[in-house]
């Protein structure tokens, strides 16, 4: 203990004790304090999903089959698409309501025969540009309930909308444009990633 010259006796000891739990309650309280601030200034989850790219392995996507991946919170297609698809692709154009892809619906890379960067892979937002609704895949030549002509696409059981492998809208249907192919790069030859424009690669 130490003496003041009005003669009052001063505790050290519990001074240093008082100094360091009042620092320690004050360091706890600006904590408190700033973690939910910097948490606030971080993107949600909800955010995130809004506009985060997605990365989609697509090695194990057999010939002819169908991959749904999510992305801004919209199923979107990733079909593999077999010699035999490809082939028929350019066999109906006169069917179509766009078969150049003029409108503006995929990004000026995918604006070709086969509306994709790889003519294997078709990389499609699966939603129907009548009233929204996700038609389904009917991959298969010749449907039986879509006729002899069926080149394989897609059909909207909602209204009958149909669009051909790859994503053009057939004419007389209510869709009135092709799918909407959204912008996407690859990564590797196995990976494909959503959201980002890949700007001509």
């Amino acid at each position: 203990m130490n003496q003041e010259a009005d003669g009052h006796q001063i505790d050290t000891r519990k001074r240093k004790f008082l100094v360091a739990a009042t620092s320690a309650v004050g360091g706890v309280a600006v904590i408190g304090v700033a973690v939910p601030l910097v948490m606030s200034m971080l993107p949600s989850a909800r955010a995130k999903a809004a506009g985060a790219p997605v990365e989609v392995d697509i090695s194990k996507i057999e010939p002819g089959m169908l991959l749904t991946a999510e992305w801004r919170g919209k199923p979107v297609w990733i079909v593999n698409r077999t010699k035999g698809m490809l082939d028929l692709l350019g066999k109906h154009d006169d069917k179509l309501v766009d078969p150049n892809s003029d409108m503006p619906q995929q990004p000026a890379y995918c604006k070709n025969a086969t509306r994709s960067i790889k003519p294997e892979f078709l990389v499609a937002v699966g939603i129907c540009t009548h009233l929204g609704c996700s038609p389904t895949y009917r991959g298969e030549i010749g449907a039986a309930d879509l006729g002899a002509d069926w080149p394989g696409g897609f059909f909207c059981p909602c209204h009958g909308s149909r669009f051909d492998l790859a994503a053009r809208v057939f004419k007389n249907v209510p869709a009135p444009t092709n799918l909407v192919i959204p912008p996407y790069q690859y990564l590797s030859a196995t990976k494909i990633q959503i959201g980002v424009d890949a700007k001509g690669a």
